[in-house]
C-alpha cells in the first residue's frame, strides 16, 4: 500500500502517518470490517449506533445510550464487549443501590493462621473492561455520582487508597426516555463525562421482521473474538497520533463556543433558548471522536465533516435549554442543528 497521505485542509498542511501506523491504520480498517460482520449476527441494524460506539470506544470514551425498552440496547453492549474479548459487567440501577454496591467494600477479614484482623478491599463490578450502566437514572444523584471518579481518572478510591482499573476501560449506560416516574435527572458533571448521547430509534419494518425472526427460532448465534484488549489499546494510542490541522481544531472549537449564550456572537436563537453552553470537553470530544471517525473510515486525517458529523452525539446533552425553549417547544438538538447550520469550517 502507498504511503497515506493526509489531506490540505485551510488553515494548516498535514503529514503522512510513519509507516508502523500506517499499517496499523489497515489491520484497523479490517477489524472495523470484521467486528461488524460479528455484531451483524446478533443485531440486526443500529449501524448508526454500533458505528458512533466503536467510535467512542476507540476514542477511549464513555457513551449514554438512549431509547425505549426492548430495543436491545443490553444486548448490544454485551456482544460489543464479547467480540472484543473484553470484561464485561452489567449494573442494575435501582433506588436503593448504594455507592459501595458499584466501587466496592472494604471488609474485615480474619488471617486464620494468625488471628490477626485487618480491613480487605473488595472490588465491585466497576472492576472490569466494559461496564453497562443499565437505567442509570434510577438511582439517585448520590449513587449516580460514584461512576464520577472511575469514567474520568479510570481509578476507585475506598478506604483511602486509590486502585486502578482495568484497561480498556469503558462506560456504556442506558437511559429510558418515556418512563419518567421514579427516575433522577443525571447531574450535568456526570453527562458532560459521556463522550457521546447516542438515540437509540425502532428498527424499520423489514428489520423488525428478522428480528422476530431471529429471535423465535431455536438456532442460537455465536460471536468470534476480533481485535482483544492489548490491539485495542494499540488502536487508541494510534488515535492520539492522528494528525489535525489548525483549521479543524479552530471549526470544533467555534462550533462549541457558539452553544454558549454568554459567548459575543453568539446568535440571538441560542442567546434566547439556552441556558448553558457546551464546556471545553465538547471541543476536546469533537477533535478525539474525528481522529476515532477517521480511523475507522480507513483515512489518516480528520476533516470538518468528521467534526460536524460528530456534533450531534456530543452536543445534544451538553446543551441546556431554558425555560423559554421548553414553551416553544424547542430541544438541545434543534439548537444543535441551529449551529450546524450557522457556523460553517
Amino acid at each position: 500500500m502507498e504511503a497515506v497521505q493526509t489531506q490540505t485542509a485551510a488553515g494548516g498542511q498535514g503529514t503522512g502517518l510513519p509507516l508502523d501506523d500506517r499499517k496499523a491504520l489497515e489491520d484497523l480498517a479490517a477489524a472495523h470490517a470484521a467486528l461488524g460482520e460479528q455484531i451483524g449476527r446478533r443485531i440486526v441494524g443500529q449501524r448508526q449506533v454500533v458505528e458512533l460506539m466503536l467510535t467512542s470506544l476507540l476514542a477511549n470514551g464513555h457513551s449514554l445510550l438512549v431509547g425505549v425498552p426492548g430495543l436491545a440496547k443490553t444486548l448490544l453492549v454485551s456482544t460489543l464487549a464479547e467480540a472484543l474479548d473484553l470484561q464485561f459487567a452489567r449494573i442494575q440501577f435501582t433506588p436503593d443501590l448504594m455507592p459501595a454496591d458499584i466501587t466496592g467494600t472494604e471488609v474485615l477479614a480474619e488471617d486464620k493462621s494468625t488471628g490477626e484482623r485487618s480491613f480487605r478491599f473488595v472490588p465491585g463490578p466497576v472492576f472490569t473492561q466494559v461496564l453497562l450502566a443499565d437505567e442509570i437514572n434510577r438511582s439517585p444523584p448520590k449513587t449516580q455520582a460514584a461512576l464520577l471518579q472511575s469514567m474520568q481518572e479510570r481509578q476507585v478510591t475506598a478506604g483511602g487508597r486509590t486502585h486502578a482499573l482495568p484497561a480498556p476501560y469503558l462506560v456504556f449506560a442506558t437511559q429510558n426516555p418515556i418512563e419518567q416516574e421514579g427516575t433522577y435527572p443525571l447531574p450535568e458533571a456526570e453527562l458532560d463525562r459521556f463522550m457521546f448521547f447516542i438515540g437509540v430509534d425502532y428498527p424499520d419494518a423489514a428489520e423488525e421482521a428478522r428480528v422476530v425472526q431471529s429471535t423465535t427460532a431455536a438456532a442460537t448465534t455465536t460471536v468470534s473474538k476480533v481485535l482483544g484488549p492489548e490491539r485495542l489499546l494499540a488502536a487508541q494510542a494510534l488515535v492520539r497520533r492522528v494528525p489535525v490541522t489548525d483549521a479543524v481544531v479552530e471549526y470544533a472549537v467555534r462550533l462549541a463556543r457558539a452553544s454558549r449564550p454568554g459567548e459575543p456572537g453568539a446568535s440571538e436563537r441560542v442567546r434566547e433558548m439556552v441556558a448553558w453552553g457546551a464546556g471545553p470537553r465538547a471541543s476536546q470530544f469533537l477533535i478525539l471522536g474525528g481522529k476515532a471517525r477517521a480511523l475507522l473510515s480507513g483515512r489518516a486525517v480528520v476533516s470538518a465533516e468528521d467534526v460536524r458529523a460528530l456534533a450531534r452525539p456530543v452536543l445534544r446533552h451538553r446543551v441546556l435549554t431554558n425555560f423559554r425553549a421548553e414553551v416553544a417547544g424547542v430541544s438541545s438538538l434543534d439548537i444543535v442543528e441551529h449551529l450546524l447550520e450557522t457556523v460553517k469550517p
